[in-house]
C-alpha cells in the first residue's frame, strides 16, 4: 500500500526526532540530545511509524536498528534539517571558544604522520575542540559521510561521486624499510628479489576490491598501501620475482616485525620518516619507480560553505604543508 503524507500536516519535531534516533542508535541518547523525554521520543516515532505504516527503527540487543525505509530517508532528513537550521540561524564560529567535536576518517599511516601537527594547531588556536578518528577502512565509509557522521575522511581515493567534495592535502611514493641493524648497501632487482617482503593492504578481493580498490556507494577508496602494479611490472620478465611473506591489515605491527628479523617493508616514504624519529628502521630506496599517489580530503556538498567546516579544511592544510614541501624520490 502506498501511503500519501502531506507535508502541510507534518510536525518537524518529529522529524528531529528521527534523526536523534537515527544518529544515537538509543531512544535515551536521543531523548538528551533533543531535549526531550524517553515517553516523548517514543511517542513521537510511533506517531511517525503511523503516518508511513513502517516501524523506522527495530530493538535489537545492539540498539535501534534503521529499517530500510529509514535508511532511504536519513540522508534526506538530515540534509533538510541541516538547512533549515542554516536558514533560521546565522553561522557563527569561533574555534578559540568552540566545543565542537570533529570526526574524522583516516588510516594508521596518515593519522601517524597528520596527528602530531593537528594537534599542535589545535592546541594553541582551538582548545576546547575535539577530535574523534575513525577507520578510513570501514566498509560503509561513503554511507557514513553521506549520513552526516564523519565529517572528513583522509585517504587515497579514487574520482568521488559529486556529492562529495575533494582537497589535495599531500602526495607521496614508496620506499623500503628495514630493521636498523642490517646493511643492504646498493639495492638493485636481484638483491632486492631475494628479500621476504611484508606489505599492507585494507582489503583484498574477499571483500570486493578491484586493482586495488574497494568501492561502496560510488566512493572507491585504495585498500593496497603498496605500488602493487609496479612492483609486478618491475619483474614480469623475472624467473624469480620478490616473494610477499607477511601482507598486514595495518601499519601498527612493522616496527616489531623488522626488528631483529631477515624482514622488508614497502610503505609510504613518509612513514618511512616518521618511523624513523622513534624506531630503529632503516630505509632504502627501491630498485624501480612506483608511482607518486594523492592523500586528499573528501567531504559532502552539504557542509561546503559551514564556516567550522571550512575553518577544519584550513586547518587540515596548514597541518599537512610540511609534508606538500617535501621531495619524493631522492
Amino acid at each position: 500500500m502506498i501511503v500519501a503524507v502531506s507535508f502541510k500536516t507534518l510536525d518537524l519535531n518529529l522529524l528531529k526526532v528521527f534523526d536523534a534516533v537515527m544518529e544515537e542508535r538509543s531512544v535515551l541518547r536521543a531523548s538528551h540530545k533533543v531535549a526531550l523525554s524517553q515517553s516523548a521520543v517514543s511517542h513521537s516515532l510511533a506517531r511517525l511509524r503511523d503516518m508511513l505504516e513502517d516501524d523506522l527503527f527495530v530493538r535489537t540487543a545492539s540498539g535501534m536498528q534503521p529499517t530500510a525505509r529509514a535508511l532511504s530517508m536519513a540522508p534526506q532528513v538530515r540534509e533538510a534539517l541541516r538547512s533549515l537550521e542554516a536558514a533560521v540561524e546565522q553561522p557563527i564560529f569561533d574555534p578559540a571558544a568552540s566545543t565542537k567535536q570533529f570526526t574524522l576518517a583516516a588510516n594508521d599511516f596518515t593519522t601517524m604522520v597528520l596527528a602530531s601537527h593537528l594537534l599542535t594547531i589545535l592546541g594553541r588556536e582551538a582548545p576546547l575542540i575535539d577530535l574523534a578518528i575513525k577507520p578510513v577502512t570501514r566498509i560503509d565509509l561513503a554511507e557514513q559521510i553521506d549520513l552526516g557522521r564523519i565529517d572528513v575522511a583522509i585517504g587515497v581515493f579514487s574520482t568521488p561521486p559529486s556529492r562529495f567534495r575533494s582537497a589535495l592535502l599531500f602526495e607521496y611514493d614508496d620506499v623500503l624499510i628495514v630493521g636498523g641493524k642490517r646493511k643492504l648497501g646498493r639495492l638493485d632487482k636481484a638483491k632486492f628479489a631475494q628479500l621476504p617482503l611484508v606489505v599492507v593492504s585494507f582489503g583484498g578481493e574477499q571483500e570486493g576490491a578491484i586493482d586495488g580498490f574497494i568501492s561502496e556507494r560510488g566512493l572507491a577508496r585504495r585498500s593496497e598501501m603498496y605500488d602493487r602494479a609496479a612492483l609486478e611490472r618491475a619483474f614480469i620478465e623475472s624467473d624469480c620475482p620478490p616473494r610477499i611473506a607477511v601482507s598486514l591489515p595495518h601499519f601498527l605491527a612493522l616496527p616489531a616485525l623488522l626488528r631483529d628479523s631477515y624482514l622488508a617493508a614497502i610503505v609510504p616514504r613518509p612513514l618511512a620518516r616518521a618511523l624513523e624519529q622513534t624506531y630503529e628502521i632503516a630505509t632504502y630506496e627501491l630498485p624501480y619507480a612506483t608511482t607518486s599517489v594523492e592523500v586528499r580530503s573528501i567531504w559532502h556538498e552539504r557542509v561546503e560553505h559551514e564556516p567550522s567546516h571550512e575553518w577544519i579544511h584550513e586547518i587540515l592544510r596548514r597541518a599537512t604543508e610540511e609534508l606538500r614541501s617535501r621531495p619524493h624520490r631522492t
